[in-house]
């Protein structure tokens, strides 16, 4: 019996005829980008482009642990349909370090889920995701956290977010999550110019201060006030709780939080000639 060679099928690109004269994986590859260039183009429609659109803009990041073992299962994780639906983010990091990129910025990385930060109820759509590779228990190495803070600086410059606009999962959703947990460094973070923190300097806080509607303000959501405030003390005094009870240092921490807060939003002051 003999076999017959067969041409391979030339597809047409964005219209145009087939391309001659290339080797086939070329061929290949220069179909794939430009199929894909032209592919938000809907054949039924004649394209008639305005300029007025935009792409999203993150305005928060959001911080997780993996609860995982090791990197590479998270990523195995992260990259797949799993049995209680797909998940990713758009970075994760290594113990040791090393960062994977999983999602182009531009797009939603599915990480946040159901949640609240402020006005903010589709986190998904306004935040970049970062998986941190820790099992929930362990602290976070040294070389982990620096690299962090390397990559918080580049995503917060470029993409214009507000450097006191890192949060973790369980902040913007108490009771439902529980990461980064209350061993992840939130204040050496502050120190790096990340998240925020209470003014040192802010004292006791007057009588009439109302530290519910403070912590309202700072973002968090009060559905659940017992799960609220065991969310804040992860987060600000590394400790688990129980109870709705504002105590003395909760109520500290928050009057100094809305002074950092404060501070933080400041408008500058312009600059004036020096008088002779």
């Amino acid at each position: 019996m003999t076999h017959r060679k067969t041409r391979a099928a030339q597809a047409p690109v964005c219209g145009r005829g087939p391309v001659r004269g290339l080797p086939r994986l070329l061929v290949a590859l220069l179909l794939l980008v430009l199929l894909s260039a032209c592919a938000h183009r809907n054949p039924l429609a004649r394209w008639e482009r305005s300029p007025n659109f935009d792409a999203r803009r993150p305005v928060v990041v959001v911080l997780h642990y993996t609860a995982g073992k090791t990197a590479e299962g998270s990523l195995r994780t992260l990259r797949t349909a799993n049995s209680n639906g797909p998940v990713s983010a758009h970075y994760l990091l290594g113990k040791d370090g090393t960062l994977y990129q999983l999602v182009d910025e531009r797009k939603r990385a599915w990480h946040a889920g159901d949640g609240r930060w402020g006005t903010i109820t589709d986190l998904n759509s306004a935040s970049i995701g970062i998986e941190i590779d820790n099992d929930g228990y362990s602290p976070y190495p040294d070389v982990q956290i620096e690299k962090l803070i390397v990559l918080l600086d580049d995503v917060t410059r470029r993409l214009g977010i507000p450097r006191q606009q890192v949060i973790g999962h369980e902040d913007m959703a108490p009771g439902r999550k529980i990461d980064p947990g209350p061993l992840f460094p939130w204040k050496r973070l502050h120190e790096a110019g990340f998240g925020i923190w209470p003014d040192p300097a802010a004292g006791d806080p007057p009588p009439a201060f109302d530290a519910w509607l403070a912590m309202a303000a700072i973002g968090y959501p009060l559905d659940d006030r017992a799960n609220a405030l065991q969310s804040f003390r992860h987060h600000f005094r590394g400790m688990r709780s129980e109870g709705a009870e504002l105590d003395a240092e909760d109520r500290r921490i928050l009057y100094g939080l809305s002074r950092s807060l404060l501070q933080a939003r400041a408008p500058s002051a312009p600059a004036t000639a020096d008088t002779p």
